[in-house]
């Protein structure tokens, strides 16, 4: 049994994980080995929808109903009213 605790202290201590020291998180002595990560950049306002009803409130532009829009349903015809037949 201590055997298996031995091996899997050793095993976690080579897996190049973090430690923490002092209060500090620090990395692997393997972290330049790693591949870096790649985050694309943020657009410079995230909401674009938000921000193209902002700039055309009318929606002149996409007009309404577009992609991702309500459909605009016409109102309905009025309902003529029955002309009065002499009796």
């Amino acid at each position: 049994m201590w055997l298996a605790g031995l091996a899997a202290s050793l095993g976690l201590g080579a897996a190049g994980c973090q430690t923490n020291m002092a209060g500090m998180t620090l990395p692997s002595g393997r972290y330049l080995q790693h591949q870096p990560q790649y985050f694309p950049q943020d657009p410079p306002f995230p909401l674009q929808r938000e921000l193209a009803t902002m700039m055309d409130p009318t929606g002149a532009i996409g007009g309404a109903g577009g992609p991702g829009g309500p459909a605009v349903v016409p109102p309905p015809e009025p309902v003529p009213v029955p002309a009065k037949v002499p009796q």
